[in-house]
């Protein structure tokens, strides 16, 4: 049986130094980071050929490459739809970036981004909202503040001038609430 710690001994006989840099990466690197206490960020992957229906739910960050339909729910991650994504549900995470398809509400306590050819239908509660040029966007967005800060005049003084200037969500940070 093959042992990673026994690929890189030296063979008996010869002295413990360093391996030379050839046969490092072979028996060092693998494909695939090993979990384990020390991994600092976990990721997971649903693949394009992957349909979940029903509830989502996790602790540790996901793209989604595939379909979902139901109720995602990552409070204290980050939640990729990758370019093939399409997702049908509820959405609520940590931040949430969109480069496929949301069909859904969304609820995100620091941030949505739609970058370019993402596309959203739905409504979207969260204080950051980013929309890209050549993304694609329907809904209202409601960006919620801390407790303490006025947000009703706010919001209300906020509106017309996002309405007025469209272009306010290419390549931007949207500041305002904004709706098609």
């Amino acid at each position: 049986m093959w042992k990673r710690d026994e690929a890189v001994r030296p063979p008996a006989g010869q002295p413990a130094g360093p391996t030379p840099p050839a046969a490092a990466p072979a028996g060092a690197q693998s494909p695939r980071p090993a979990a384990g206490p020390n991994m600092e960020k976990d990721i997971v992957n649903i693949g394009k050929s992957v349909v979940i229906k029903g509830e989502l739910n996790g602790s540790e960050d996901l793209t989604i490459e595939g379909r979902v339909e139901g109720k995602i729910e990552l409070k204290d991650h980050v939640l990729t739809i990758g370019a093939n994504g399409k997702i049908e549900a509820q959405v609520f995470a940590k931040a949430l970036i969109v480069l496929g398809e949301v069909k859904g509400n969304i609820a995100a306590s620091e941030k949505v981004e739609i970058r370019d050819g993402g596309s959203v239908e739905g409504d979207i509660v969260s204080p950051r909202v980013a929309i890209a040029e050549g993304a694609h966007f329907r809904g209202s967005v409601d960006m919620q503040r801390k407790s303490g800060q006025p947000e009703r005049a706010s919001q209300q003084q906020q509106r017309p001038a996002a309405q007025a200037a469209p272009q306010a969500q290419t390549a931007v940070q949207v500041v305002h609430p904004v709706g098609h």
